[in-house]
């Protein structure tokens, strides 16, 4: 007879899972203040950081969920297991029975002291029908013990499994949530900068509380993340010549940064560019960031490397949201060099 098996910490493994998603992404962003009426620019930027630390833990619980899975399939196979085991109790019953059977343990006790031939063979008749019977009550009650292990582990898994899921459906929908509330937000924010662009006047800086975020080197990239689109020199009908930058394609309202430290020399609505930023560089450089949606700093600002400077946008003469990045050598249009290996060269590959 094989001896039933338990596995008591993969169930607790499952029901400990649920405690990493207790916490709602959204928590540590409550507790956030930007003190007076933050506009619709910092909604924007609030909105960004809930719905990173919404993907955040709905990745992680995903994560988790598929981890879990694999332990759920390995936790059936040992539940397969104790059934072919309390499989096999059952058959040990059976044949103890009728063993039982066949060797007289079903007479009873008057019919045995007749038959029985001497009082030792009485004595041995009954020894062996009190093994027998104390077999049999051990293997019932053993049985009894592993199907109850079998089903109290059954339903422990069960539930742990189904709160994960929920809480994986409830992240999913939180996300889901914040997302459209950042899209509303966005056109909110470029509607904004449109009638700015229109009426030819900037709205001014909007100081947006930036979260501290490290930065390795004295040169960043103007994004965070980032798809790259139209390259320096590329043609094309949107541009009276070559296209003078590298554009990045991101979503309307993404944090631009400056990509170095500087002082900024424009700041500007209207023309082809939208509303612009362009920052002095030591060494007689200059960048420039096009088609936002706000500024974040005003003309004569210092800025260090990797500070926010205004959000992204599709002002001007753009076809969709993204950022138009280039390198000068004078404020002005005309003198510009392509970005990509002027970024390389200072320890900023772009990807």
């Amino acid at each position: 007879m094989r001896p039933s098996r338990r596995h008591p910490l993969l169930v607790p493994a499952l029901l400990c899972a649920l405690a990493v998603l207790a916490a709602r992404p959204t928590d540590a962003v409550e507790r956030r203040r930007d003190g007076g009426n933050p506009g619709i620019s910092a909604q924007v930027a609030r909105l960004y950081e809930d719905a990173a630390v919404a993907t955040q833990q709905y990745e992680k619980g995903r994560q988790e969920a598929e981890v879990q899975r694999a332990r759920a399939q390995r936790f059936e196979a040992l539940l397969d297991r104790e059934r072919r085991d309390i499989a096999v109790m059952h058959d040990d019953l059976g044949r103890i029975a009728r063993a039982q059977y066949r060797d007289g343990g079903d007479l009873p006790l008057t019919a045995q002291l007749i038959l029985a031939g001497s009082p030792e063979e009485l004595m041995r008749g009954q020894q062996v029908f009190s093994q027998a019977n104390l077999a049999v009550n051990n293997a019932i009650e053993k049985s009894r013990r592993a199907e109850a292990r079998l089903a109290k582990d059954e339903a422990e898994a069960a539930a742990a499994w189904q709160s994960l899921e929920q809480r994986n459906v409830e992240l999913a929908g939180l996300k889901k949530d914040i997302e459209q509330k950042l899209e509303e937000a966005r056109w909110q924010l470029q509607g904004q900068a449109d009638a700015s662009v229109a009426a030819g006047a900037c709205r001014g800086a909007v100081r947006l509380d930036q979260p501290p975020t490290p930065v390795a080197g004295a040169w960043v990239t103007p994004v965070e993340t980032y798809e790259l689109s139209a390259g320096f020199g590329s043609g094309g009908s949107r541009w009276a010549n070559r296209h003078t930058g590298q554009d990045f394609a991101v979503p309307i309202g993404t944090p631009v940064r400056s990509v170095g430290a500087g002082r900024v020399e424009k700041v500007s609505c209207g023309g082809a560019f939208g509303i612009e930023i362009v920052i002095e560089h030591a060494g007689g450089y200059y960048t420039q960031y096009a088609h936002l949606a706000a500024v974040t700093v005003d003309q004569g600002d210092r800025v260090a490397p990797g500070q926010w400077i205004g959000q992204s946008g599709t002002t001007g003469n753009s076809t969709g949201p993204h950022l138009h990045f280039e390198v000068r050598v004078t404020p002005e249009l005309g003198s510009s060099l392509d970005p990509v290996p002027w970024l390389a060269a200072r320890g900023v590959p772009l990807g």
